[in-house]
Parts: C-alpha cells; sequence; structure tokens
C-alpha cells in the first residue's frame, strides 16, 4: 500500500498492482474490492502480464465473453425457475404441529417471519428460491427442521447439508 496524490490533490492510500515491464497500476483503496489474487492453476506461478499488451488484452476479452455467457445461463434458468411448476405442500399436519411445540426456544420474530415465508413458498406452485442465513446460535436449524419436516410429510427426501464437521455431527444429534 502505497499513499498517493489523487486527481483533486489529496493523498489517498492505494494498491500497487506490479506488471512485467515493471509497470505498475495504482488502484485507489476504496476500489480495492474489484481486485482478486490470481494464483493460476497447478504448482506454477502464472506469468506476469505487461499493461496494454496482446496477451493482456486476449484474455480479457475471453474473461468478458465468458462471463456474458456465464450471465445468459443463468438468465435462462432464472426464467426456467420462473416459468417452471414446483412441488406445492399441504398446509401444515398435526404432526408438524406437535413437532413445533417440542422446540424448547420461544422462537424470535425474524424467525416467525422466516418459518411463514418458507411455509408459504413449499405451499406455493412456484419453485422455492429462499435462502436462509443468520448468526451463529440465532435458530436456523429450527426453521430448517420445520422446513424438511413439511417436506418429509409431503412424501419427499430430505437432505440435510452442513459446511463442517462438527456442524454435521450437532445437526445428527438435533436430528435424532
Amino acid at each position: 500500500m502505497q499513499k498517493l496524490p489523487s486527481s483533486d490533490g489529496s493523498e489517498g492510500e492505494v494498491l500497487a498492482l506490479e506488471f512485467s515491464d515493471d509497470s505498475r497500476l495504482f488502484v485507489p483503496i476504496d476500489q480495492a474490492w474489484q481486485v482478486s489474487r490470481y494464483v493460476g492453476v497447478g504448482k506454477h506461478a502464472p506469468d506476469l502480464s505487461s499493461l496494454g499488451d496482446e496477451k493482456w488484452s486476449k484474455a480479457r476479452k475471453a474473461a468478458e465473453k465468458s462471463v456474458f455467457l456465464y450471465a445468459g445461463r443463468l438468465l435462462k434458468l432464472q426464467a426456467e425457475r420462473e416459468t417452471g411448476q414446483g412441488h406445492p405442500f399441504g398446509p401444515d399436519t398435526p404432526w408438524q404441529r406437535e413437532l413445533e411445540q417440542s422446540f424448547p426456544y420461544r422462537e424470535t420474530p425474524d424467525q416467525l417471519r422466516a418459518i411463514a415465508e418458507i411455509k408459504q413458498d413449499m405451499e406455493s406452485r412456484r419453485p422455492m428460491d429462499r435462502l436462509l442465513c443468520g448468526d451463529v446460535g440465532f435458530g436456523k436449524t429450527e426453521v430448517a427442521l420445520r422446513a424438511a419436516f413439511k417436506a418429509l410429510m409431503g412424501g419427499k427426501q430430505v437432505v440435510f447439508l452442513a459446511p463442517t464437521t462438527v456442524l454435521a455431527q450437532q445437526h445428527a444429534r438435533t436430528l435424532r
């Protein structure tokens, strides 16, 4: 990181990117989020490019084309999801209510809202497209358990995934 004068005369921190011909590109620190490290493929370090050379231009054009094609695939997939039919689950069963009453903690307002929205999604004919996220210890598992149980009561299989072994073990104990 270096401090360099900006176009308005004030000094600001910049990230210096080095290229093969000893040239540098200075990125203002407030735009550093646009820069990511490229390690290369395999164990060999990538060759440095020169600013503005043909290799750089080709790589940039290939990346732009790849992003454009990927965006097109995502749009097509979303259009298919919007026009497709999902599996509408039935209303809550008495067993669902019994399960939900067995949880030892009182739900937070955010949990209650998430539970209602997820159930509404599950009972709709539209394919469900929802991500449940929150801080550690705020009841995401209990919300997910309700949805999993609703799916099971609707005759569907459920997969419960966890990003770590420890969390997977905790979920297995909870599910048992």
